[in-house]
């Protein structure tokens, strides 16, 4: 007997249909209330199927609201439905796909790919044979609407579809595909070529071994008068750029001619498409060279496409020009994530790195309420990449069209010129110097130009020109600039004044201490805009102040600058509640000025201090409560704790010694045990960085713990967590320096650690060199104990440590290695010439360093005597050899 609705039961679930469509919050929580207890029957959901296939008297939408909640309960309960429903369902399902409504087709198509993902691909054989026979069918309605089903099956699981847990059906559904490109409806054609695209990226083998026949059908479809169809052959193009270029560089002449047009389509989304062409292409080794002869007509498609839409302009608002006083809507305001602290070395010739694994935000961010991806920015991104592959044979194309776009009086084609000139600055830098002395000052004035959007897109490439204004004379180019700049960060509109601030932030970054003379002048706008910027904005400028504090260090600390900022940093600090997310920027800020100010920065330290205790230890208990009952408490947002440590870590380094008392009156050293110990890698990450630096500035307080921290250090050294283990190997190392000798008993559960990830192929070069610093620091307290591990490290050690900087830590390190040579002299033979090359890489050792490379450098010359040391050093790059003869006589 085929399942049949009770009459009442029916319009139960009517009514609660009817209900769910209201915009009364009242009746949406009778509505959930009505579902749970409906959800106790297990033939509920037969109901539900039955409104969505059969109650063909209902309306369209009540019919598909029906099939939704029908895939909410399969997406929650699927494994308790008795197989008498679930075989139902199926059942339904398959015979009315071929609905004649639309809406209904695709919310059957939902529900298939829904089951299906609920690991029943395996326990349902007959739906892919049974789809793919339906397309086949005269029907049209049927046709689309498997093929709507198969495409989401396709998107969500294409990896099982090509593996051998189903017996590869792609072997079947591809070629069955390619026959779909040439059906009449587009809308057929366009899901046939959808369901294809999902196996492109995973090289499918169904795929690869008909790769030709797919290419071919895509040529021929090239033309078609459809836009979804021209949008899904050039998504195909671009992945398959990727994942087979060798396939299609015979033909790429076309290719390019092709997606040249595309790239102007009329209608955007197939031109967005298209325009992603280019920017994966600038990823392949064959890109210049199949590019070069194409620039011509490629640059001005790219420039073209760099300019507002009118969409957009109404989107931006781009006709208001004062919005100062307009308060922010929360949701335009992006969650901002803290960046934990990460402990780096100085290199030669440069500031602190940039972590590699921890790639920094692209700064190419002109129009972000548009935050969608557009045509404007993926042309903008193009013509950036194409800019470092090219570098200056792009200027021959470009700059005639330039000249022209700079100086329009059409202020959307005047703006989009500034965007190109920002675009090309980091590819062509070299080729645009000679134009940049009559450039610069053009955009200096654009930064007073009348329409807000030209304001804020000439702050934005100023700033990829920072570097080249701050290498010349101050007065030609910095000062106008700073001038103007800080004028548009208090500018009467709110997306300049956020363009402003992060500009002026990068020139902070680039100026540093050319920046000091304007000091007053920079801290009176700032403090201004304290006034009056709206919540989205303060926390930019809670950025620039922060990077100004970076950029000038100890040069903030004078009493007319800190009476300037601290009062209006610290009243925002009071108004602040514990759990008001803007903490994160004010307590980055914080502790940027803390570093800065050093001493300067004691009248204000306790209560900082105090409130970023509490807020680790108000974290703590509640992630302890949601532990033990999950259901009754929520878990905290753990970066409050994160943003707090690294704050106290910033207080650390910059009062030293001062921090002894804050820290003897608290109790830091007890939180910071179950801070080591979190689940959550970035909490771990800040609290060993903050170890490290309370070890440098008050051990007193830190010895009694080494005993119950060693051990969690050690554990910490797993090069999964690459901050985490860097900072922990950091802390290691500072600890070994304070502790000396008495570190002996704790050598053993870092060192084996230490050693293999300083042979590990690929560990990013911070962390090799933190690795090879705290080696060099654990041998120069306990030379017994690493000494004979020598021959395994000596040969990394050395090459990770030849690029940096004359500094304490890299001092303490070379002293540990040549005490370790002493103990065990064997141990540095086969890599000697390493030795000596690290040992060049010295500019100003300290006189009793320089003592101990002498003798190490005479004692092997005269142990392998004169006629081998000659021998030895032939090996050497004539560099290297005259250093050393220099230096050190040998």
């Amino acid at each position: 007997m085929e399942w049949q609705p009770d009459e009442q039961g029916l319009q139960q679930v009517l009514q609660l249909l009817k209900d769910s469509q209201s915009p009364n919050t009242v009746t949406q929580r009778a509505v959930q209330q009505k579902l749970e207890q409906l959800n106790q029957f297990p033939d509920f959901n037969n109901y539900l199927i039955f409104v969505l296939t059969r109650l063909k008297t209902e309306d369209e939408p009540t019919r598909s609201l029906s099939g939704l909640i029908l895939k909410n309960n399969v997406k929650a309960h699927y494994q308790n439905f008795p197989s008498g429903v679930s075989d139902f369902i199926k059942r339904e399902c398959l015979n009315s796909i071929g609905d004649p409504s639309p809406l209904i087709r695709a919310t059957i198509g939902i529900l298939i790919t829904t089951i299906a993902s609920k690991g029943e691909l395996q326990s349902w054989p007959e739906l892919l044979p049974q789809l793919c026979n339906l397309l086949d069918s005269e029907d049209y309605n049927t046709c689309e609407g498997s093929f709507g089903a198969l495409q989401k099956i396709c998107e969500d699981s294409s990896e099982l579809l090509d593996s051998d847990a189903l017996n590869r059906p792609l072997n079947v559904m591809i070629p069955k595909f390619l026959q779909f490109f040439k059906h009449c409806s587009p809308k057929i054609r366009s899901h046939a070529i959808a369901c294809v695209n999902q196996f492109i990226i995973g090289r499918a083998q169904a795929l690869m071994d008909n790769i030709d026949t797919f290419i071919e059908s895509l040529f021929v479809l090239a033309a078609d008068e459809d836009s979804e169809v021209r949008k899904n052959v050039c998504r195909a193009l671009v992945m398959l750029l990727e994942v087979r270029i060798d396939r299609l560089i015979p033909h790429m002449h076309s290719i390019i001619q092709y997606m040249l047009q595309r790239t102007q389509d009329p209608d955007e989304n197939v031109a967005l498409e298209a325009c992603e062409f280019w920017l994966t292409l600038a990823e392949q080794p064959i890109c210049k060279e199949a590019l070069s002869g194409h620039l011509v007509q490629l640059i001005p498609v790219l420039v073209n496409g760099m300019k507002y839409s009118e969409i957009d302009i109404i989107l931006l608002k781009g006709d208001v020009e004062e919005d100062e006083a307009v308060p922010d809507s929360e949701q335009d305001i992006k969650p901002r994530f803290h960046k934990s602290r990460t402990v780096t070395l100085q290199h030669e010739g440069g500031e602190g790195e940039e972590d590699e694994d921890i790639e920094d935000e692209d700064d190419d961010d002109d129009d972000d309420a548009l935050t969608d991806w557009n045509l404007r920015k993926c042309s903008a991104a193009a013509l950036d990449v194409l800019a470092n592959v090219f570098r200056d044979e792009l200027l021959p194309h470009l700059l005639p069209l330039l000249k022209g776009l700079l100086f329009h009086p059409d202020w959307v084609i005047k703006e989009s010129g500034i965007l190109v000139l920002g675009a090309i600055a980091e590819g062509c830098m070299q080729g645009m110097v000679p134009y940049l002395p009559e450039l610069i000052p053009h955009l200096i004035q654009s930064l007073s130009d009348k329409k807000a959007l030209v304001r804020s897109i000439a702050c934005w490439t100023l700033s990829r020109y920072a570097h080249w204004v701050v290498s010349q004379p101050p007065d030609s180019y910095l000062k106008p600039l700073m001038t103007e700049l800080l004028k548009r960060i208090l500018d009467s509109n709110k997306r300049v004044q956020e363009a402003a601030c992060s500009s002026f932030a990068t020139l902070e970054e680039e100026a540093c201490t050319e920046l000091v003379p304007y000091l007053s002048f920079i801290l009176d706008t700032l403090v201004f805009a304290f006034g009056k910027y709206q919540h989205k904005n303060l926390l930019i400028l809670y950025d620039a102040i922060g990077t100004l504090a970076d950029s000038v260090g100890h040069h903030l600390n004078q009493p007319e600058y800190i009476q300037k900022l601290m009062p209006p940093l610290i009243a925002k600090w009071n108004q602040l509640k514990d759990e008001d997310k803007d903490l994160f920027p004010l307590l980055e800020c914080l502790s940027s000025v803390a570093t800065a100010l050093q001493s300067g920065f004691l009248p204000y330290c306790e209560p900082v201090y105090q409130r970023c205790v509490t807020l680790v230890q108000k974290t703590l208990a509640q992630a302890m409560m949601y532990n033990q009952h999950p259901d009754q408490y929520e878990a905290p947002d753990k970066d409050f704790m994160i943003v707090a440590l690294d704050l106290l870590s910033g207080l650390a380094e910059g009062l030293g010694g001062h921090v002894e008392q804050l820290v003897a009156r608290s109790n830091i050293m007890t939180l910071l045990f179950q801070c080591m110990q979190d689940t959550m890698p970035e909490v771990r990450q800040s609290s060993f960085a903050l170890l490290g630096d309370l070890t440098k500035a008050c051990f007193l307080h830190v010895k009694p713990c080494i005993a119950e921290f060693m051990p969690i250090l050690g554990l910490n050294l797993n090069p999964e967590f690459i901050s985490v283990c860097n900072n922990a190997t950091w802390a290691i190392g500072e600890i070994s320096m304070q502790m000396g000798a008495e570190m002996q008993p704790y050598v053993g559960m870092v060192l084996p650690h230490l050693v293999e990830i300083i042979n590990r192929p690929n560990t990013p070069k911070t962390l090799l060199e933190n690795t090879a610093i705290t080696i060099g620091r654990l041998g120069f307290v306990c030379p017994q104990e690493v000494a004979p591990q020598l021959q395994h490290f000596i040969r990394p050690w050395c090459t990770s440590l030849r690029n940096i900087r004359d500094n304490e830590e890299k001092d303490s390190a070379f002293r540990g290695i040549c005490v370790m040579i002493g103990v065990n002299p064997a141990g540095v033979v086969q890599d000697f010439i390493f030795f000596c090359d690290a040992v060049a890489s010295w500019v100003n050792p300290k006189d009793d360093l320089r003592d101990m490379f002498y003798k190490i450098l005479h004692g092997f010359k005269d142990q392998v005597g004169e006629e081998n040391w000659q021998q030895f050093s032939e090996q050497f790059p004539p560099l290297l050899k005259e250093r050393l003869s220099a230096c050190y006589g040998v």
